[in-house]
């Protein structure tokens, strides 16, 4: 019996050993896989290419670049706004932290064509020499600005606006054209494509389908608008050139950017527009802070709508298809307008806590 007890006793105990050899065998297999695989932040492995630490790391500048950047990166970059949503690119102050911001960047999106006159210290403040520079207008045809009738009213020919802003040599609101806007898209795709080359097939299937939603808005558009060929309307700045060129219409305006002031003889001429043309309509735009044109629809007695330049919004600006849906919104308060429609629409729009819906900038429309 003592000899049983003694076998069971270096059984048990050799069983013991061999157990403690197999678990740390185990955790250590365990370990080299947890540091050879990639993971997500929960700790289960993932293809490489969508880590969290290989995703390219994109800003852009204002709405219509992110949400055009958004539509074709998908899932595959992290894009980033560098303007915040209630400030446009005219009156925007750089910080800091913006120039960090682009420090950690792969892939910097703009415009172009001057809107953001503000990038070129930031990008050098920035010091990345890795940082990669889509400029989303580069072959687009332009405006130039000399070619706009009344462009230099109120001004010097050649002399800077208010607040150091310069008009540039052409009108930079390519954007606001969807023709020209599936041109930006195409040149989104191909920076991102040069960024990140695996990503090719993602990038270009992203942007074929935004495309083909610019396609369909801007066959929307032409038949919205057919009836209204040749038709004057005047926007309180000048962003509107290129919508007007591309639906067959005719766009004035009464300053070049949003923080000029209008002179007196800007303002008399404007009356005697909206008289002589029996306007019913003045249209207004979110960045408004002129309280005198709200004084002028109330002495006309013309109905106020508006037609968003996409240069500011509230945070729903970062939303899909946010571009699609206000340029529809656009053509819809357009189409009031010139046809004479009874409407009155003011934009719920904000700054700082007071209301700036009595503060409109307007749209004559000429008939």
């Amino acid at each position: 019996m003592s000899e049983l007890k003694t076998e069971l006793k270096r059984s048990s105990s050799i069983v013991r050993r061999l157990s403690v050899a197999v678990v740390s065998a185990i955790a250590l297999s365990l370990g080299s896989c947890a540091t050879n695989a990639p993971t997500t932040d929960s700790g289960s492995p993932q293809a490489q290419s969508s880590s969290p630490a290989e995703r390219l790391v994109v800003v852009t500048t204002f709405i219509p670049m992110t949400d055009f950047t958004k539509a074709v990166a998908g899932d595959r970059a992290e894009v980033t706004q560098l303007l915040p949503t209630n400030v446009g690119p005219h009156d925007y102050q750089a910080k800091p932290e913006d120039a960090q911001k682009l420090a950690k960047a792969n892939v910097l999106v703009k415009n172009g064509l001057g809107m953001e006159e503000f990038l070129e210290d930031l990008v050098k403040n920035a010091g990345n020499p890795n940082l990669k520079l889509i400029d989303s207008s580069k072959g687009i045809p332009t405006i130039s600005n000399e070619a706009v009738e009344g462009h230099d009213h109120g001004q010097v020919k050649g002399e800077k606006a208010e607040a150091g802003h310069d008009h540039g040599e052409f009108n930079p609101h390519v954007y606001l054209d969807p023709k020209r806007a599936v041109q930006q898209i195409e040149n989104i795709r191909d920076g991102l494509i040069a960024a990140d080359p695996a990503g090719k097939e993602t990038y270009t299937a992203n942007a074929a389908a935004y495309i083909e939603k610019l396609k369909q808005l801007d066959a929307e558009f032409t038949q919205k608008l057919n009836p209204f060929v040749g038709k004057t309307f005047v926007t309180y700045h000048d962003f509107a050139p290129y919508f007007a060129q591309s639906y067959n219409l005719k766009a004035d305006f009464l300053v070049g950017i949003p923080e000029e002031n209008p002179s007196p003889e800007d303002v008399k001429r404007v009356i005697n527009a909206a008289k002589n043309s029996n306007l019913k309509t003045l249209l207004t735009e979110p960045q408004a802070a002129a309280s005198q044109f709200s004084a002028l629809a109330k002495d006309l007695n013309i109905q106020v709508s508006t037609f968003d330049s996409l240069e500011t919004s509230g945070s729903e600006g970062l939303q899909p298809d946010y571009y699609l849906k206000t340029m529809r919104q656009n053509v819809k308060n357009l189409e009031t307008a010139f046809s004479g429609k009874s409407a009155q629409l003011f934009l719920p729009i904000k700054s700082g806590n007071r209301p700036l819906a009595t503060l409109p900038q307007p749209v004559w429309l000429r008939f």
